[in-house]
């Protein structure tokens, strides 16, 4: 007679020991997945994205890339929705199409080899200063010249075409975060989570110069005070440039 026969029959059996639940961990393509997912969310609940906007992309190896599905909502994807491409951006997999703005991600990939996610979003702040037609490069605040540097304003270029990569072509090697006129903010960084931190950091940065420009009496750091925070910024790791 089977054990559960026995407890069902009311039969004396061993008591009933609970073990510590282990989850499996996923695998490196399945973390990537859920990781484009809850940031995705992240960026929706946050505001920085609304409707269909936005798109996040990883890095997964030397020749491919995993990016979010166009035409859905950053705040309602799913794991099996990502699509994998080549750096040429070919479609390797993925029932989707991948997001329109696919070459400004490989254009990123492919100048800086050490990048391992691209997050681009319409945060309300930075998004109305790129709108504005300026750029958010003045040193107001010690920790963002720190953590964060000058965030330039690429010219306006059309979404979706190689127009828009070739616009941000001469602010990529030596910015982690940069304005597209009438458009929105693409940030950038070693792994999603760094490339995130940005866009929140860009947002943060917007806010508090609107602030003070409210106030009308905003005042920068002078070169001394940048040439301190510049080498201070080294110790960090160089997580801004």
């Amino acid at each position: 007679m089977s054990y559960i026969r026995k407890i069902l029959e009311g039969a004396t059996v061993l008591p009933f020991v609970r073990l510590p639940f282990v989850s499996k961990p996923l695998s490196p393509e399945l973390q990537l997945r859920q990781d484009l997912v809850e940031y995705g969310r992240m960026l929706h609940a946050q505001g920085f994205v609304a409707a269909t906007d936005g798109n996040l992309s990883v890095r997964m190896d030397q020749d491919r890339v995993m990016i979010t599905p166009t035409a859905v909502s950053k705040g309602m994807m799913h794991m099996e929705d990502m699509v994998i491409v080549d750096l040429e951006g070919e479609q390797l997999s993925g029932s989707s199409r991948p997001s329109s703005e696919i070459n400004m991600h490989l254009t990123i990939y492919r100048m800086r080899p050490e990048i391992g996610a691209v997050v681009h979003a319409h945060p309300c702040t930075a998004t109305a200063f790129a709108s504005a037609g300026m750029a958010l490069d003045e040193p107001l605040c010690s920790e963002v010249v720190i953590t964060l540097g000058a965030v330039p304003l690429a010219p306006y270029a059309t979404t979706g075409t190689r127009e828009l990569s070739d616009s941000l072509t001469p602010f990529i090697p030596d910015h982690n975060a940069i304005l597209m006129a009438n458009h929105g903010v693409v940030t950038y960084g070693t792994d999603l989570r760094q490339a995130y931190l940005r866009m929140e950091a860009v947002e943060h940065y917007a806010k508090i110069v609107l602030a003070a420009r409210q106030l009308g009496c905003s005042r920068t750091l002078d070169e001394e005070q940048l040439e301190k925070l510049v080498a201070v910024r080294s110790t960090y790791g160089k997580n801004a440039r």
